[in-house]
């Protein structure tokens, strides 16, 4: 089931789609399907001809030499992905990519960007690879056999809301493709909000109105700037609205019901707080933007 307004959010597809998993006795049509569906996610929903298809690691796979986590590892090792996310991208741009690609969410930060980089400059770039796919978070969510698939969209324990506004920049929709870039080109699309630990406002990928769409971007002032009346110390104030949300005392306890479309405005100093208390609650962050 989709949460909040999904659909124009651009996270509807993602939402209603269950994860895929090479399971054992797989027919040949369904090897196929989870080879399409990795190719789909590990390069970006980018177009594959067939003549660049990995068709020796793809007969691995189907003759059971390979999990999926080794056929993923294959393809993201591969001159197809590097010349295509990694020699003609700056350092950031490339690690925000592999994580998006192999993790399914944005960076958490800079001290993540700065882990990849630093694997970089000593091991290399298979080495990089490796620490996405062998890391315990890999392991956790994806295991051997499930395709990874996008889930920063949703707020999630443990994660900062400051990151899962930075997914939306990064996934502009079921119909885009990284490989064609974005309205950054081939720079990082979120390097400055990242060294700020800055959200960014959640937009849908597109739509007419002024301030929307795929076309939106952010003003040139820091989210950190002071903008408008009431905003905070540091910073603006943003909207956010929830659905799903539990309501409180007895009501909640007996009945169980829920409201939806609930709007707070919070200043910037008080998001952190506010995206745990919600998410405690049980709510699901429709949209962030700034007022």
């Amino acid at each position: 089931m989709a949460f909040g307004p999904a659909s124009q959010l651009g996270v509807a597809a993602f939402e209603d789609t269950a994860p895929i998993e090479l399971v054992p006795g797989r027919s040949t049509a369904e090897v196929e399907g989870v080879i399409r569906a990795v190719y789909k996610q590990v390069l970006g929903n980018a177009y594959v001809m067939e003549s660049e298809r990995l068709t020796r690691e793809e007969s691995k796979l189907k003759d059971g030499e390979y999990s999926v986590r080794e056929f993923v590892r294959a393809v993201a090792k591969s001159e197809l992905y590097r010349s295509r996310f990694i020699d003609n991208c700056p350092r950031y741009r490339a690690t925000e990519l592999n994580i998006k690609h192999l993790l399914g969410r944005a960076p958490d930060g800079y001290e993540e960007m700065k882990f990849h980089s630093q694997i970089l400059d000593s091991e290399g770039y298979e080495a990089d690879i490796d620490s996405y796919i062998d890391s315990d978070e890999y392991q956790n969510v994806y295991g051997e056999n499930i395709v990874p698939y996008y889930r920063g969209y949703k707020s999630q324990n443990g994660k900062t809301m400051v990151a899962f506004t930075h997914m939306f920049a990064m996934l502009r929709g079921a119909s885009s493709s990284d490989l064609k870039g974005s309205l950054a080109g081939k720079g990082p699309v979120l390097n400055k909000y990242i060294i700020q630990e800055t959200p960014i406002s959640v937009v849908p990928p597109s739509g007419g109105a002024a301030g929307e769409g795929w076309s939106f971007q952010d003003t040139t002032l820091s989210a950190r700037a002071r903008q408008g009346v009431g905003a905070g110390a540091n910073g603006k104030v943003y909207r956010i609205e929830v659905t799903a949300l539990s309501s409180p005392g007895k009501v909640n306890r007996i009945s169980k019901f829920r409201r939806s479309n609930k709007v707070y405005i919070v200043p910037f100093e008080r998001l952190s707080e506010e995206y745990k208390r919600i998410h405690k609650q049980g709510g699901q962050i429709a949209s962030i933007t700034p007022l």
